[in-house]
């Protein structure tokens, strides 16, 4: 790699953090570093993919109580807080597609605390749209250039960002999303596999208010969610068998919305596909490793799982939650943030809640996702007796809402 330090774009060649990917998880942690560690720590994000229209995508993520404290505490949320629908009321069924009656087996109240839904609705290109504003007033830079190469030296590491030339960081984190080409340009191996299962993903507009009330309800071939958003509208993530999910994709419009209807049912009235409708592979991917040398990675460049929970998201904001806290107290105590002790003691923090959620949203997936009567006998007596102990449910709101565990202190609704 070349070692020059020098380019005619401007770029700042002395980076503290360099932060490869402008999704979520990396523009909520130049965010989080700016503002923890002043206008001195200089933290970049390239991706090139900044810059350009989100409007049309159809995806919507639910955001946990403690994502949410964490975008209040780096002054997001307050800008999409009035297009984000909370969660008041949860519904799990279980049947058959063809069966008349889809009995209720748990249902969940939406508070983790009087007045605090436990998770709130919110459509991607607005939340996205509001982190780069927020990035962009609090001084981070924002670089629309790809990493496309990297060299870890023994107090810096060399980043290539192609025609915006080569710059020194103390530390680099792959943000770029489940096919990180950062983590596998770093030797970083990952153990997963496919689900044979696709994700099917729109908006529905409904005649009836759905009272902040969300659906999942089990089908053998994969959960069906209805997720309620601002308006009389849901977002639907429609699990199923990856042949078939092609065939209903590739469906004419009143086709569709005739699978569609079988499937949502007409409980909000006539119902309307509004927008765009797409469709994404299932899998499970664990890296090996969080960290490399000089090397950090977060969100879905560590881990992808199921959205059978619709912990995917808040996942790794969890990781960036761990990751800004850990950085802050090594620079504080004038340590290097991306130094081989710092990086560990990320690492350790968040493997195994990494690792939890991963074999809990596989089991989930299998115990749910198949055609036997006897699983489902099994199942569906253990989600009854779940909805008849207060203290249990209890704990799964609270594990649904980010809150359990050793939790970051932005996740704590704390300013690092």
């Amino acid at each position: 790699m070349a070692n020059t330090t020098r380019s005619q774009s401007g770029l700042d060649r002395r980076i503290d953090v360099l932060i490869g990917g402008g999704g979520f998880a990396g523009l909520a942690l130049a965010i989080a570093l700016r503002q923890g560690l002043g206008d001195s720590f200089k933290v970049v994000v390239a991706d090139p993919a900044l810059g350009r229209s989100h409007a049309g995508d159809a995806r919507a993520s639910a955001i946990a109580a403690a994502a949410r404290r964490l975008f209040e505490t780096i002054g997001v949320w307050d800008k999409v807080a009035g297009i984000a629908q909370p969660i008041l009321d949860m519904v799990v069924t279980d049947s058959k597609l063809q069966d008349a009656v889809r009995p209720t087996y748990l249902t969940f109240g939406g508070e983790i605390a009087p007045g605090e839904p436990f998770a709130h609705m919110i459509e991607n290109p607005a939340l996205l749209e509001a982190l780069i504003e927020r990035a962009r007033a609090d001084g981070v830079e924002l670089r629309a250039a790809a990493v496309t190469g990297f060299d870890a030296e023994t107090d810096r590491i060399e980043v290539d960002l192609g025609n915006d030339g080569t710059v020194s960081a103390k530390l680099l984190v792959a943000a770029d999303g489940a096919r990180s080409a950062l983590r596998e340009a770093a030797g970083i191996r990952s153990v997963g596999w496919d689900y044979e299962q696709t994700g099917i993903v729109a908006t529905v507009a409904h005649e009836r208010d759905h009272q902040g009330r969300a659906e999942e309800h089990f089908l053998p071939a994969g959960p069906f969610a209805i997720l309620p958003l601002k308006g009389n509208r849901s977002s639907i993530v429609w699990t199923e068998e990856k042949h078939e999910a092609e065939r209903i994709v590739a469906l004419p419009d009143g086709e569709f919305h005739a699978e569609l209807e079988r499937r949502f049912g007409l409980k909000l009235g006539e119902i309307e596909v509004a927008g765009p409708r797409h469709a994404y592979p299932l899998g499970l991917l664990m890296a090996r490793s969080f960290i490399a040398p000089r090397l950090a990675l977060v969100g879905d460049a560590a881990h992808v799982i199921h959205p059978i929970a619709g912990q995917g998201l808040n996942l790794g904001l969890r990781d960036v939650a761990a990751l800004a806290e850990t950085i802050a107290d090594a620079a504080r105590l004038g340590l290097d943030p991306g130094g081989p002790d710092v990086l560990e003691r990320y690492q350790r923090w968040r493997r195994f809640d990494t690792a939890a959620m991963g074999a809990a949203t596989d089991g989930l997936n299998r115990l749910f996702s198949n055609r036997s009567d006897a699983l489902r006998i099994v199942r569906d007596v253990g989600l009854g007796l779940v909805d008849r102990v207060p203290a249990l449910k209890g704990l799964f709101i609270r594990e649904a809402a980010g809150l359990t565990g050793d939790v970051p202190r932005l996740l704590r609704g704390e300013a690092l």
